[in-house]
């Protein structure tokens, strides 16, 4: 038992856990624990399981697909399908968009986008960030002109994750140029089969193979955007990015995957063979120091959790920036000591994902040098590390 959680709360991550072990296979935990790349198939068919035994959207409102879950109770889901490892689902839907749609949505909106957003029959990208425009978000210059009943909708957006499989995007459009640039914001929702909508690929430096890619850029030229699709008020849409991004940033916590990746470490570093690398004094300090600032981040998560329950969670609160901080930086560490475990062997690059088989002898180095590649983004999306300083400093400290 878990003396940090009460005794229903332990009953209650046994019942997940006991979940897990009936829907997921041990094959399926071996292909994300090795570091291979889930396609989108198989993430909406666990979403879709998920769904089913009412485990996809708990944060939703009972009304709306939900469940009557405290934010413990979605904290311990979280961190045991983290913890198995079950594949990682994109809350692009699920835990951004749709609980904009919920909180600030009219009633056709939630009709006809949470379903399908619950069920992951619609695919959702995230249309916020434009060359020049990353943390600086609110220097965004993609413009929506309003024509009759549409918007006119034309501008760039880039490092637009997983876009190549979205049905729809969430964007951020400057609709009134005249004004501050924060209150001249509107939040649309862009249908990407929409003629005008164009996709480009980024490959960086982990996309290995072609055509693997995460990221993209998107160019909007002329798009008929209806304004039935504009979610609240014309020009409020920076009120609804800032309680967007403090969910996102809350997410970035990332407890349950640190702790997975730290016990598969200590597992692959204990291994026999001449002598283990978890005998090595100055390999298990560092180790062992990043456990200890993992247990100090998961209590601080579970006070700011136990904070936004009080307050109702219906504001964006600044603490999520400390969350995403801390957590970022961990997830990076361990990126690192995952790294210095493979040594020569890490600087392998991956090969064909397809190629391999749904076994439990996947090579556990052929990803590592592509995760701590990959992972060097976190310090930066969501809005980078520096700007979490500046908003604890300002919001939080008052300085």
């Amino acid at each position: 038992m878990d003396l940090r959680f009460t005794a229903a709360e332990n009953t209650f991550r046994e019942e997940v856990r006991a979940f897990i072990r009936t829907s997921l296979s041990p094959a399926q935990c071996a292909r994300v624990r090795a570091g291979c790349r889930i396609t989108r198939d198989e993430t909406v068919a666990w979403q879709k399981v998920l769904h089913r035994h009412g485990y996809a959207v708990p944060h939703w409102p009972v009304a709306l697909g939900g469940r009557d879950w405290t934010a413990i109770q979605r904290y311990i889901l979280r961190e045991e399908l983290d913890g198995a490892p079950a594949p990682p689902l994109v809350g692009l839907g699920i835990n951004l968009v749709a609980p904009v749609i919920i909180a600030f949505g009219d009633d056709a909106q939630k009709a006809r986008f949470l379903p399908p957003i619950a069920n992951s029959d619609e695919w959702w990208a995230q249309g916020f960030s434009e060359p020049g425009a990353g943390s600086d978000l609110a220097s965004l210059r993609t413009s929506a002109r309003r024509d009759g009943n549409h918007y006119i909708v034309n501008g760039e957006k880039t490092w637009t994750s997983y876009a190549q499989y979205a049905d729809w995007i969430f964007c951020l459009v400057r609709t009134d140029p005249g004004v501050a640039k924060q209150r001249g914001i509107s939040f649309l929702l862009i249908d990407m089969r929409s003629d005008g909508v164009t996709l480009r690929p980024l490959v960086t430096i982990d996309d290995a193979p072609a055509g693997k890619q995460e990221v993209n850029q998107i160019f909007f030229d002329n798009v008929q955007v209806p304004v039935a699709n504009r979610v609240g008020e014309e020009n409020r849409g920076w009120d609804y990015a800032k309680y967007l991004l403090s969910n996102e940033r809350t997410g970035s916590a990332r407890v349950g995957i640190s702790k997975e990746r730290l016990r598969n470490l200590k597992r692959l570093a204990a291994v026999e063979g001449g002598r283990p690398l978890l005998a090595n004094p100055g390999f298990r300090g560092r180790l062992v120091a990043l456990e200890v600032e993992l247990q100090a981040h998961e209590v601080t998560t579970l006070r700011v959790l136990a904070d936004e329950h009080l307050r109702g969670g219906n504001s964006p609160n600044p603490l999520s920036s400390m969350l995403k901080m801390r957590g970022t930086q961990i997830q990076q560490a361990v990126s690192e000591l995952y790294l210095e475990f493979a040594g020569p062997d890490g600087l392998r690059i991956h090969g064909d994902d397809d190629a391999l088989d749904d076994s439990d002898e996947l090579d556990p180095l052929r990803m590592m040098a592509t995760n701590y590649f990959n992972w060097r983004k976190l310090s930066i999306f969501g809005g980078s590390n520096e700007i979490q300083h500046n908003i604890l400093a300002r919001s939080v400290l008052g300085l």
